[in-house]
């Protein structure tokens, strides 16, 4: 029996989210604005343990001292009254329009410079509020057009922001470690860094790289066509998955937002199996829309769903793994064989080239009946078993 949410199970979900008030290119925002006080209340109420924060969403740009100083006490008061942490904190850096060209990477050196201020600043409070990740999501750090960015130098400035932030935190004493969310393209047409393998690729070239990994988003991964389960895999792998996205996406098209589960049901599935057996021990972080169509009941009607999705697909990965049906498929698929090295302990390439006791005709003529385990997986995913 699925339980109910709990802060064990370690759900959060970003102000912007549930605060997502149904504007998009085409229409008018269906909802009201959403107070953060409110937000923090009615997750506590629902089992969430956490809630995450672009700067923005709970100060707005331009605000004096006296009313950044207010909005804060408030805000932690609420945090404190229900026992909601803040795991997570992030920068705006692109929804006003002096970010229209990128902050971190501008052709204009003044923005790079006032949106590093911003970072800065809002590293600060993160580090007040008690956050041990700062995602970096660089929405704008793009172009329209290839003659209007030099993308190698973006890149360098994109280093010298990060190095500079990591040099900071440094400084400092914060624990935070940085995260990278990837994403091939919208807002600009192409977006820096827009896979999991780039932004890999990326922090291997910084100062302090054991500071900074990424935070994949399950559709921005599946908006490049690309599988999810394979990309978290490998940051798992590297030891750079410090933080995730939870939603759902159907296939390579706009960025859709949806309820986790709500788009390709058994890679979501897959990727619980992954988070909980894997070794991944983080937020589990809704990055989700609710509905244009929906009210305010239908907001948190949407919040618990994820959570709910998600408790639902760990119970049936647990029973897949029980499956005794499920243990001879992995025997016969030869699953656990991958994580024997391929050498014997002392064997050297010499004594592989001298074994000719390989018959590649017997071995190409067997079959590795991944229908069939695929068959259980679908099966239990739906709880046909």
């Amino acid at each position: 029996m699925t339980s109910t949410p709990t802060p064990a199970d370690r759900f959060s979900f970003g102000l912007w989210t549930v605060g997502w008030r149904g504007a998009d290119p085409f229409g008018d925002p269906t909802r009201e604005a959403l107070d953060p006080v409110e937000a923090v209340q009615r997750l506590a109420e629902l089992g969430a343990y956490g809630v995450s924060f672009h700067d923005d969403d709970l100060i707005p740009f331009g605000a004096d001292e006296a009313d950044r100083t207010h909005r804060i006490a408030r805000w932690r008061k609420a945090l404190d009254a229900a026992g909601l942490v803040v795991p997570m904190a992030t920068t705006n850096l692109f929804s006003h329009p002096v970010f229209k060209d990128g902050g971190l990477t501008s052709n204009d050196r003044s923005v790079r410079r006032f949106a590093l201020r911003k970072v800065l600043r809002n590293l600060d409070l993160a580090a007040e509020l008690g956050a041990a990740t700062y995602v970096l999501w660089g929405g704008r750090e793009g172009s329209e057009t290839d003659a209007g960015k030099d993308v190698r130098a973006a890149l360098e400035r994109y280093r010298e922001a990060m190095n500079i932030l990591t040099q900071y935190v440094t400084d400092q004493h914060y624990p935070i470690r940085f995260a990278l969310e990837p994403k091939p393209n919208e807002p600009r047409g192409d977006i820096l860094l827009p896979t999991i393998g780039h932004a890999l690729a990326f922090i291997s070239s910084l100062d302090r790289p054991e500071l900074v990994g990424v935070n994949p988003e399950v559709g921005h991964e599946q908006m490049a066509g690309l599988n999810v389960v394979h990309g978290v895999s490998q940051a798992l792998w590297q030891g750079k998955l410090f933080h995730i996205d939870l939603n759902g996406q159907r296939g390579p098209r706009f960025d859709q937002d949806l309820i986790f589960g709500h788009g390709d049901l058994l890679s979501a599935f897959f990727l619980v199996d992954l988070l909980e057996h894997g070794g991944y021990h983080g937020p589990r972080h809704f990055d989700y829309k609710p509905l244009r169509t929906e009210d305010r009941a239908g907001v948190w009607a949407s919040a618990a769903a994820n959570m709910r999705t998600y408790l639902l697909l760990r119970e049936r990965a647990a029973a897949f793994r029980a499956d005794p049906e499920v243990h001879r498929a992995l025997e016969t698929s030869k699953v656990a064989q991958l994580s024997i090295p391929t050498l014997r302990r002392g064997e050297t390439y010499r004594d592989l080239l001298a074994d000719n006791e390989f018959d590649p005709r017997a071995a190409g003529e067997k079959g590795y009946g991944f229908v069939e385990l695929s068959q259980l997986a679908l099966e239990h995913a739906l709880g046909a078993r």
